[in-house]
């Protein structure tokens, strides 16, 4: 199943325990006529980490930690070392990840198929951009080391590319130092849309900035909401922090409030689970965002990046239909129209969306890549039987509007793009490209995904519809 419960698949499941078992599976696979997926903490929103009625490889197991250079925040993981093995493992040696997402259970190896962002990445980029180098088994049985000054085709290639040329068997990457494992917290209250984007442009000094929208008003407060920014202490010899064998100062706390166990949460959210009670959430949480405008409060990391973690199990709100996220990445000049339009689409279809998040980014150099010079806008949409075609149809009209304004689409969240959109916002050059990598390193088409094979089926070798 997919991590947002709206999409499911039938899987032959193995289990590498090294690099020889998955050379096997490849061989079987290539004998039987199979193809070969992979997934490794399964926390993409979509389809991503499903091979339908076809093989798929975890790669959860492969979580050690390699080698740790705690002087230089250097450090060497296999693939399947999540987020939250990796910053518990250097926070208390004074390091930080350069880039995480907003939950601390995805892979390594996951986050670098779909090269992710964090709420930084107008200032450090992506995490590809953080990688020294991989070393990867490609479906051909080669065995190749890359980094920007060795095999860098493929460097720029398999960063970002959602597992279609090869299998990361250990990344190296170039960590964050920081004085403390806290940030400044700051609040600022966004009256309507254009306010919120300047704010957010506006604050691109900070090292992190975020913002919160409510999805659920129209008319001149269209795209009000609560911008979060967070500035990390400046480093000095003495205040560097020095190894500390306990994390629980960085954790996330058991409780909401210091008192309702947030194990529980879900269960009273559930109970909020439609229109009246998204408008509730998102009115209370802007009007307490108002009381703390301006207000500077401290925060661990932890608990500022990984919001998503905050209520355990929260996505079990969305029993049984479950939740996709729609995410579109917009030019600066065109941000402010197509997100009200996107966000007044959305009142008119009558399916708004329960959360809303804005981010600041920039362009890279990776050849799959959502990022450009402007902003994401990330929509959060309940799945009920009742409203899927509606869904669909309204998901598919965004598309137009997106493309139409030069915007692009995040692959990790993704669950509805369909073939054409996607060649439309990646362009023939750069399919091409990645048409002719496929060729190098998986002849035979061995690896797909459900995602792969409904987002480029040309990627395969299928027949593509015009």
């Amino acid at each position: 199943m997919a991590w947002g419960m709206a999409s499911e698949a039938c899987c032959y499941v193995y289990y590498p325990k090294d690099k020889n078992e998955l050379m096997d599976i490849f061989e079987l696979a290539k004998s039987s006529g199979m193809t070969v997926g992979f997934r490794g903490a399964g926390q993409s929103y979509g389809d991503a980490s499903l091979n339908g009625e076809q093989i798929l490889v975890d790669l959860s197991g492969w979580n050690s930690i390699l080698d740790w250079d705690s002087e230089n925040g250097i450090i060497t993981v296999q693939s399947g070392v999540t987020i939250a093995q990796l910053w518990r493992r250097v926070v208390s040696s004074g390091w930080w990840p350069p880039v995480v997402p907003g939950t601390m259970n995805p892979t390594v190896g996951g986050c670098a198929s779909m090269n992710i962002h964090g709420k930084n990445h107008w200032q450090v980029g992506s995490f590809g951009e953080h990688v020294i180098e991989f070393e990867a088994l490609l479906p051909n049985g080669q065995t190749v080391r890359c980094s920007r000054s060795q095999s860098q085709d493929l460097y720029f290639g398999m960063l970002g590319s959602f597992g279609m040329l090869g299998c990361f068997l250990s990344i190296t990457l170039k960590l964050k130092q920081i004085a403390s494992g806290a940030v400044q917290v700051t609040a600022l209250s966004a009256a309507n849309l254009d306010d919120l984007l300047h704010i957010i442009d506006s604050h691109k000094a900070e090292d992190y900035v975020v913002g919160w929208v409510d999805c659920t008003v129209v008319g001149s407060s269209i795209g009000r909401g609560i911008v979060h920014t967070a500035r990390h202490k400046e480093l000095s010899n003495k205040n560097v922090l020095t190894d500390d064998i306990s994390n629980n100062k960085h954790e996330l706390p058991s409780a909401i409030f210091g008192i309702l166990p947030a194990k529980y949460l879900w269960l009273f959210l559930r109970m909020l689970n439609h229109r009246m009670g998204y408008k509730i959430i998102n009115t209370v949480r802007y009007y307490s965002g108002l009381l703390r405008n301006g207000h500077g409060f401290v925060q661990s990391l932890a608990q500022f990046n990984f919001l998503l973690d905050y209520i355990p199990n929260w996505k079990q709100v969305f029993w049984p239909g479950g939740l996709i996220q729609y995410q579109c990445f917009i030019p600066f000049r065109n941000a402010h129209t197509v997100f009200s339009k996107i966000l007044q689409c959305c009142t008119d279809s009558k399916l708004q969306p329960y959360l809303g998040v804005v981010k600041r980014h920039r362009k890279d150099d990776f050849l799959i890549s959502c990022n450009l010079d402007g902003f994401s806008l990330a929509m959060d949409f309940s799945v009920k039987d009742r409203n899927r075609a509606r869904l669909s149809s309204l998901l598919a009209k965004l598309d137009e509007i997106v493309l139409d304004a030069g915007g692009r689409f995040y692959f990790a969240k993704d669950s509805t793009l369909k073939p054409e959109a996607t060649r439309s916002f990646l362009g023939p050059k750069t399919i091409s490209r990645l048409v002719e990598l496929k060729v190098m390193c998986d002849p035979n088409k061995m690896l797909q995904s459900n995602l792969s094979r409904r987002i480029l089926p040309e990627l395969h070798g299928c027949q593509v519809d015009k």
